[in-house]
């Protein structure tokens, strides 16, 4: 089989095709032929170094959101326990794979699994034609929906779901702020917050990213390049400011988030990608009440919900661009020009 991979952190030419057996499934695996792998931003931070995630070793595969085929089982794959898990069966992987055995798992908090395993992350992932995973962790793909689309799922709508009602209980009348509307975790997040019946401001960096994030449904969208994040929030919620800011961007738009939050406004964040590290006004923050809630792991047991909530509630996720496996190298330029706009997908 074919998969990509890189022996040393650098950039996207770092990435090699290479010929290699197909894995076998192991007690209580499957192996999936592969369709389809969604990119993240993880694919690239770690490309480029440190290492993000304990476990991380080189050589690494990486794809964390893989959707594809079962075509084998390992010994003692229960299929009436794990019905997706049967031969032929069109599946989606949770990439996540706690241990199931330490006291974050028993207590049912298996997000903090401190030895957890995540495919693409930590362990070879999709950016290849096979991809083993435990029984446990592959999900029905319904008729109709195809295997690109799941593809684009997992590691986005669960991230964005676990900040939003999770971890920030997102409400019906609330206005949410969700930066980088053209976003991967934002175009869930719109959907969602929408869903909950919230009003939805969002950010995005340029002209060309609007139409698309008014697409999703979002009342309000800032481009940011030419209008005031602070100004605009606020004029659009009467000078009070917004309830929520979900906010994966870190630095870069820190300030502005805390100047447009309402009293007693709280901010879920889950990333970092314009930097680890930040500081902003305490007097402000506390004499106004906000609240600063920082989005752990997701646990297993949020994963199907949020699938079935997916598959039944008419949400999407545009995909971009698909490009094929041995061209990995072009689609990660592609995401880190930042000219994407939804998911890019590789095609084994």
């Amino acid at each position: 089989m074919k998969n990509v991979l890189y022996r040393t952190h650098g950039d996207a030419d770092v990435l090699e095709i290479v010929d290699s057996d197909v894995p076998q499934p192991g007690p209580g695996e499957v192996l999936v032929a592969v369709a389809a792998c969604g990119l993240n931003h993880l694919d690239v931070l770690q490309r480029r170094g440190p290492a993000l995630i304990p476990g991380y070793a080189l050589p690494h595969v990486a794809g964390m959101d893989v959707a594809g085929t079962v075509v084998g089982l390992g010994p003692g794959v229960d299929v009436v326990a794990f019905p997706a898990a049967r031969s032929g069966t069109r599946v989606v992987v949770n990439p996540a794979i706690p241990c199931d055995d330490c006291p974050a798992c028993r207590s049912g908090a298996d997000g903090l699994c401190g030895t957890a395993r995540v495919v693409g992350g930590n362990v070879a992932g999709g950016y290849a034609d096979y991809v083993v995973v435990p029984a446990a962790n592959v999900h029905l793909v319904p008729d109709g929906v195809s295997l690109v689309e799941a593809a684009t799922v997992p590691t986005v709508w669960m991230t964005a779901w676990h900040a939003l009602v999770e971890v920030a209980a997102v409400a019906a009348g609330e206005t949410v702020l969700v930066h980088a509307g053209a976003s991967g975790v934002s175009t869930a997040a719109i959907q969602l917050a929408k869903a909950a019946g919230a009003r939805v401001v969002t950010t995005v960096s340029s002209p060309a990213k609007v139409a698309y994030a008014e697409g999703l449904g979002a009342d309000l969208v800032i481009d940011t390049s030419s209008t005031d994040l602070v100004g605009a929030a606020r004029g659009f919620t009467d000078g009070r400011g917004v309830d929520l800011v979900v906010d994966h961007v870190g630095p870069a738009v820190w300030d502005a988030s805390v100047y447009s939050m309402a009293p007693r406004g709280r901010m879920v964040f889950l990333g970092n990608t314009t930097g680890d590290r930040t500081s902003f006004d305490l007097v402000y923050a506390y004499h106004f009440g906000l609240r600063f809630l920082g989005s752990d792991p997701y646990d297993r047991r949020e994963f199907g919900p949020m699938l079935e909530r997916y598959w039944s509630s008419g949400f999407s996720t545009p995909v971009d661009s698909e490009f094929a496996l041995t061209d990995a190298a072009d689609a990660q330029r592609h995401m880190e020009s930042r000219r994407a706009t939804g998911k890019i997908v590789l095609r084994p």
